[in-house]
Order: structure tokens, then sequence, then C-alpha cells
């Protein structure tokens, strides 16, 4: 069979739904400038789904530093990868900064997040070495470990007796293989909002030997006292070997990096492949990125705003009956009963008559018989932005529970 045709007849599990929900529900254009109202199809929109989450997008200093930063150097300074002719005291700088927040010894910028988790993985990882990773990780995590041809055991999400089962195996075969244990957990599951149980996997080091390393992308920037992450806020950063983040959260940029011992640091630096055969991280980005963690540090303002529009929209939903997961972290999750055309139905009342846009998932992330609507509150949402929402997600639960939204047309009350 020719390739093409193999493709043609079959689109994958996503693109099945190309013509139907491609410009709506898929591939979304949110127009104008990024805050909590935008522009989608023409109408303004109260939206919450985007990850800036402490107002950095169009924050005056980093729009200043941003602008600075592309008519200093352009969009092309420096060419070439770091290693032959891309590296600059600037990248340096960046890259002790952010050692230094996470109490690293050292650091090394990805150009991308997902790309940087993936390569790493492949970079770090023999055939020898055993992984154990939590059912729940990120994609990225996933495709990295995909490279991966040694072992590798899966514990049920946030499960701590699972992982003491699977540290067991994995202990036995690195025994066998005379490879090395990586723990791999993520510090915010960015679709759920709870925590992962970076502590207790921590604790755990007292009985196993093993390294641990946390994807804490919508960690890094709002979870901590200064905003360092998930493993400050439960005060274990000595306990985690390296922390990986990206810039796309928090940070609201472009980019990546990881932290961790120098030894191992220098070791990526020196063999990831993906960044010694790519283009170093362009100058403007650095810089701006250099604002952008400065601001982080040193305005707690910023994720004090955040935390207080995060309590008022979480204690609102649990007050109206909402189901709202576990919680602990920004990422706002609300659980309803429906199938998925109601879903459909759903959001599309939410963004037509109540012009609200927020993500929504459905079978097979979630069970058959769930809707999951994914809520991103940032600092420069506002109390009244809250209250229009909880007021709007209850009439929506209303309908819904009165099966108004059963069939392929939304009905309108």
């Amino acid at each position: 069979m020719d390739i093409f045709d193999k493709i043609q007849q079959s689109e994958g599990p996503l693109g099945q739904y190309r013509k139907d929900a491609h410009g709506y529900f898929m591939f979304p254009k949110l127009e104008g400038e990024i805050k909590p109202r935008m522009t989608f199809r023409g109408r303004e929109v109260l939206t919450w789904s985007l990850n800036n989450y402490i107002g950095l997008a169009n924050h005056p200093e980093v729009r200043k530093a941003d602008l600075e930063g592309a008519e200093k150097w352009g969009l092309g300074y420096p060419m070439g990868a770091r290693m032959m002719s891309g590296q600059t005291s600037l990248h340096e700088r960046l890259e002790r900064e952010l050692a230094e927040f996470e109490k690293k010894e050292d650091a090394y910028l990805f150009n991308f997040g997902y790309q940087g988790m993936v390569s790493m993985l492949d970079t770090i990882l023999s055939r020898h070495d055993v992984v154990v990773y939590d059912s729940e990780s990120h994609a990225c995590i996933i495709d990295g470990l995909r490279m991966h041809m040694g072992k590798r055991f899966v514990f049920g999400h946030n499960d701590i007796e699972g992982l003491e089962k699977q540290l067991t195996h994995a202990t036995k075969v690195s025994q066998e293989t005379g490879g090395g244990i990586l723990v791999i957990t993520e510090g915010v599951f960015g679709m759920s909002g709870d925590l992962g149980a970076v502590d207790k996997i921590v604790a755990l080091k007292q009985k196993f030997s093993f390294r641990l390393m946390i994807d804490d992308a919508h960690g890094f920037g709002t979870m901590g006292p200064t905003g360092a992450g998930t493993s400050e806020h439960f005060g274990v950063m000595d306990g985690v070997d390296l922390y990986f983040a990206t810039f796309a959260k928090a940070m609201a940029g472009i980019g990546g990096f990881v932290a961790g011992p120098e030894v191992v640091i220098n070791y990526l630096r020196y063999n990831m492949r993906s960044q010694i055969f790519a283009k170093s991280l362009p100058m403007a980005m650095v810089w701006g990125a250099l604002k952008r963690l400065e601001l982080l540090r040193n305005c707690p303002e910023l994720r004090q705003n955040l935390w207080t529009i995060v309590h008022a929209l979480q204690n609102g939903l649990k007050e109206r009956g909402f189901d709202v997961g576990k919680g602990g972290s920004p990422v706002t999750p609300v659980f309803m009963k429906g199938s998925v055309p109601e879903a459909t139905n759903v959001v599309l009342d939410l963004r037509e008559r109540y012009n609200i846009f927020c993500s929504v998932v459905v079978y097979p992330v979630v069970p058959k018989d769930v809707i999951m609507l994914r809520i991103i509150p940032t600092a420069v949402h506002t109390l009244e932005d809250v209250r229009y929402t909880l007021e709007s997600f209850s009439e929506v639960h209303d309908k819904l529970k009165a099966g108004q939204y059963v069939g392929d047309k939304v009905r309108m009350a």
C-alpha cells in the first residue's frame, strides 16, 4: 500500500473529526491582545484557556524588553547551534539565574519544552537503565520514553503503593542490567490540575535507590513561596534531582530548561542531539526571558493576584456544587455528567450565548459519561470575570441536567 493511501483511509483519532471541528473545537483562532477578553469568530469572549498564569504576556516591561531584544538583535542572532557558533553571554546568564532560582548547580536552556524533554530522556537513559513513571505523565514524557530501549514501569496516578511495587521490580532489573533507576512525575498535572506526590516520592529515597525528575511546566512561576515550583511548595527542592520546566506557561514565552547537578547538565550540553544540531534560542527570546524571570522573582504581587482569582473561582464552583477535582494548583477542571454530543452543545452554548471560551475534554481522555471543562485562571482576570463565569456555569449545568443539550443542536432556554 502507498503510504499516502494509508493516510487517506485513516486520518487518525483526532483527524477523523477534522471536517466538523476544525476552526471551532480544534484549531480555533483567538485574536487580539493576549488578555482575558479576546476575539473569537468576530465576537469578544471571556477567555479561560490561556496559560498566561501571572499575566506576563502583555506586561508593559515584558513588551518593552521583547521590543528591545528584537530591535537590537533581530530574530536571527545568534546564528548556528550553541556548540558551534550560537553561544552568548546572555544565554549563559539566563542559565545561571535559572539554576540559582531552582537552587541547583547548573541549568541548560532548550529551544522548546516538548522537544527538550524528548531529547533529554533519549540522552540520559541507556538501554541498561530502568524508568518508573506516573501513568498520567505528559505526552512529551511518553514520547521520550518511546525512544528508551530499556525497561520501563508505570505506576497508577499518584499511587505511592503502586510506585513502591514498581520500584521493587525496577531494582531487581537494574541489578541484573547494571543500570540505574529514574522516576518521573509531574509537579502539576496540566489536565487535572492536581499536584504530583513529589514529597512522598522523595521520601521513598530512604528505601530505594533512584533519581527523580519532575516536569513542572505548570508549577514553575505559580507554586511555592517564591514561585520556584512544586518542589519548593513541598519543601523538597534538594530531593528533586532534575527539575524541568518550560517558558510557555507562567513565563509567557518560548523555550524551556532543565536544572540539576553540574556534571549532568554538562553531559547534556555535549550530548543532547536536539540542541547540538539545532539553532540557538534567538537572543530576543533570551533577553525577554531574563526580564520575565526578573519579574517572576521580584514581583510577588503577580502570583498573589493569580491565587486571589484561583481561590475565588475554585471556592465559588465548590459552593455551587461543582466537582473541581482534588485541586492544589491554578488549573481548574470542572466535571459534569454527559455524553460527547452533549459536551459539544455545552461548549457551543458557552461560546455563542454566554461568550465564554474554555477548553473541553471528553472520552477517551475522561470516561465516556464525563464532560470536563478546563479553566485556566490568571493574574489578569478580575473578580467580576469570576462572578459572571460562576453564574453562567450554573445556568449551563442546570440546562445539562434538564436534558436541553441532547441532540445535534443547542436548545437555547
